[in-house]
């Protein structure tokens, strides 16, 4: 495997917290996945403090990974077509849909991701690995 690119991204848990009320809460279905907003909506309804951590963290996540990959917010990468989840056992892996998951195939790439949180601030670094040598 060789690192076909890195990306890392920090936000103020507070930002999103603005993004929420100025959206009347609508920023979360806008940027996370069906399972991501599962995770996030039963998260929110026990503690509103743990959900937003949650959303800060996996919004940080796709940051990271899109600038691993190297794209930005560009097709085929969109919010929704990268989600952040947990193995058993607590890893957090990426999870890829739709043209952005065939992008990926079509370069052997694939993806690791750390993510934290503390209370003002979520970060987290992507490394996106291929299979491929280049030429």
């Amino acid at each position: 495997m060789a690192i076909y690119g890195i990306g890392t991204d920090i936000i103020q848990v507070s930002r999103v917290a603005a993004v929420m009320e100025r959206t009347n809460g609508r920023f979360a279905s806008r940027v996370l996945g069906p399972d991501e907003l599962a995770v996030y909506e039963a998260r929110n309804a026990r503690s509103a403090v743990r959900g937003l951590a949650y959303l800060a963290t996996r919004f940080s996540a796709k940051e990271a990974f899109s600038k691993a990959i190297g794209l930005g917010i560009h097709m085929p990468m969109t919010w929704r077509s990268v989600q952040t989840l947990n193995e058993p056992g607590g890893k957090p892996v990426m999870v890829t849909s739709g043209p952005l998951a065939q992008w990926l195939d079509e370069r052997g790439i694939s993806m690791r991701v750390t993510l934290s949180d503390e209370n003002d601030y979520a970060v987290s670094f992507v490394i996106a690995e291929t299979d491929k040598t280049p030429g």
